[in-house]
């Protein structure tokens, strides 16, 4: 894959990201919006872009889950068995939020989902972003069906986004995340998807 750094300028991705920038991506599951964490105005603007309910929080991916850590309060053992076996990959963990982690995001819940994508391009990006973090939810309207590949997200969310990035060629396999609350010793199943836990 070409080197990032060659595809676009870096900094002034980053300077626009600290300004409110959102983004969409392609993941391992369906194509992504996101935005930096920190910043509650690209926050907003996602939930308006996708005219998404207030009460759905958003969840927060990078390409290494010791990125994601301190937006938790704890990775108990029962989920460090789970992101041993899965991450990367299409599983989503919801755990008690940290202090830091902003109630914007959250939609005001004391829980944050974590996920680290096992696509080459995502974890690319993230590894370029300051922080590597960014809050996402899937590219499409509210009740409109997940994009599933770079035209898809395009003709969705296209002209309401600062940037659709192209796949080059790592493209998604179309089928949401497993979602898992992690409940003390045991984990509870909000939504299975691309990964089957019984």
């Amino acid at each position: 894959m070409k080197e990032l750094n060659n595809i676009l300028d870096v900094n002034l991705l980053n300077k626009q990201l600290k300004e409110g920038t959102v983004i969409a991506f392609v993941t391992d599951t369906v194509w992504g919006l996101g935005c930096l964490p920190t910043c509650e105005k690209g926050v907003e603007k996602i939930y308006e872009i996708k005219g998404r309910d207030r009460s759905k929080p958003l969840i927060l991916m990078s390409d290494k889950v010791e990125k994601l850590a301190p937006f938790v309060k704890e990775i108990s053992q029962n989920a460090q068995n789970l992101i041993d076996k899965y991450f990367p990959g299409a599983l989503t963990l919801v755990l008690e939020k940290a202090d830091i982690t902003p109630d914007y995001i959250t939609s005001g819940k004391n829980t944050v989902g974590i996920r680290v994508p096992d696509n080459v391009f995502f974890k690319e990006l993230c590894s370029k972003i300051d922080g590597g973090v960014l809050a996402t939810t899937s590219a499409n309207l509210s009740e409109h069906p997940s994009s599933k590949t770079y035209e898809e997200a395009k003709m969705s969310i296209g002209k309401f986004v600062d940037y659709v990035f192209e796949d080059y060629g790592y493209s998604c396999k179309g089928k949401e995340s497993t979602v898992v609350l992690i409940c003390d010793d045991t984990y509870k199943i909000l939504r299975q998807g691309s990964i089957f836990i019984d």
